[in-house]
């Protein structure tokens, strides 16, 4: 966005810059022709004009440090002066008959490629008007030596192709390529847009959803509340207490999930050092998968904190649960700091590996892009939310095979994902500084 939003003054700094080389070319032209070439020309009244030029470009730059883009009629305005400055200086110095007369086209040009088509008319109808007073009305060339007027004709006509040429191939293509950019921004906007909208159309419906759960939930941590305490006393119910317990804490997992739902809507996430969140959070996903055979390999990260600890903690369980679902026989988890030279701040990065059967083929460019079915009867609505929330923090989630050198993964099989988060210093978030 930020391209888009200074795309126009990259063009109006251009037609700065170029406006600087057009009247450097006329100063020089003057002397030349006026010392060596041997023509007379009313040097006050196109020095005036000149000094005109000099004033509104420096009223140009004042408008380019603006950070405010300009409108269509700012650039018809701009070549306008432009065309109206080149028309007087032609008029001083010969009309018609001035090799530099075809400057013209090169304007033109630039105005075809910045303004929209029915305003390139107007400017248009402006040049050829004044071309054709120009052929009406001007002020002669007084040479001293008029046989040579042919000479001097050919070698202006050179220098002015010249000129045209390099304006063309310069500013114009220049233009185009800015405009290129800005379209490829709005294209990538509009793409991100649609994106959000549709992660915000999950989002609502995942919280219409949670609150339907809110009296079930209830009903089954009462009923499970109660059959616990019958089984102290039923012998029948007595041998599934250690089941009663488990799903006496799976509830209290689904409530307290509820609970952060709630907490999240109604006031924003603080910072936590990563060590003791992670902790929390293991403990927590144990819990709410006892089956699965769980390892937490490396050390743990110290010194660092998350500035959004709870979103982490809802991306990294999608992660884990999908490696829980395609292998419970082993999952890991290994937390790594290290900077991005890219953009010059610490991240962590989380590597969640399971010996699953893999990503398939086909699935592998689709996944977190969008909701997809895949081969193991989920639909994809996870991922996508998951890679959606990672980009929102300023991260990002990379899929590919697990590592064949970790120890008991069968060669060719396994997906290692990686969360990558930024993350702050403790001495960054206790200075005040780098409160939250």
């Amino acid at each position: 966005m930020q391209r888009i939003t200074t795309t126009g003054r990259v063009n109006l700094s251009h037609l700065f810059w170029l406006r600087n080389l057009a009247i450097i070319g006329q100063l020089a032209t003057i002397g030349v022709v006026q010392t060596f070439v041997g023509v007379h020309l009313p040097m006050p009244a196109m020095l005036l004009i000149i000094a005109l030029e000099v004033v509104f470009n420096g009223l140009t730059w004042v408008r380019v440090l603006r950070a405010r883009p300009e409108t269509n009629f700012e650039l018809l305005g701009q070549l306008w002066v432009d065309l109206g400055a080149l028309s007087a200086l032609l008029f001083l110095s010969g009309g018609t008959t001035n090799p530099f007369v075809s400057l013209y086209l090169p304007s033109l040009a630039i105005a075809a490629a910045v303004l929209p088509w029915h305003l390139m008319i107007w400017l248009a109808a402006f040049a050829v008007s004044c071309y054709a007073a120009l052929g009406f009305d001007s002020v002669p060339l007084n040479l001293d030596n008029p046989a040579n007027l042919f000479e001097y004709y050919r070698a202006g006509m050179w220098v002015n192709f010249m000129v045209s040429v390099g304006l063309i191939a310069w500013f114009v293509a220049r233009m185009s390529r800015a405009l290129r950019q800005r379209d490829t921004a709005l294209g990538d906007a509009q793409q991100l847009l649609l994106r959000d909208e549709r992660a915000v159309a999950l989002g609502v419906q995942a919280a219409t959803v949670a609150h339907e759960m809110g009296t079930p939930l209830s009903t089954i941590a009462m009923l499970t509340e109660e059959l616990r305490d019958a089984a102290r006393t039923d012998a029948g119910l007595a041998r599934y207490e250690a089941d009663l317990k488990v799903l006496d804490e799976q509830m209290m997992l689904c409530t307290s999930a509820l609970a952060r739902l709630r907490s999240r809507a109604s006031a924003p996430s603080s910072r936590q050092p990563v060590d003791e969140w992670l902790d929390t959070f293991v403990e927590h996903w144990r819990l709410r998968h006892p089956h699965v055979r769980f390892e937490q390999v490396g050390a743990r990260p110290t010194g660092v904190a998350l500035d959004d600890p709870v979103a982490a903690g809802q991306i990294l369980t999608i992660l884990l649960d999908n490696a829980a679902r395609a292998s419970p026989q082993r999952v890991t988890l290994g937390a790594t700091i290290a900077r991005d030279g890219a953009k010059g701040q610490e991240r962590i990065a989380f590597e969640v590996c399971d010996d699953g059967p893999g990503i398939p083929p086909v699935l592998r460019d689709s996944l977190g892009a969008m909701p997809v079915d895949s081969t193991q009867g989920g639909h994809g609505v996870g991922l996508y939310l998951a890679f959606n929330a990672a980009a929102r923090l300023g991260g990002d989630i990379e899929l590919a095979d697990a590592n064949p050198r970790r120890a008991g993964a069968p060669p060719g099989r396994g997906t290692r994902a990686v969360l990558r988060l930024p993350v702050v210093r403790d001495d960054q978030r206790k200075s005040p500084g780098g409160a939250a």
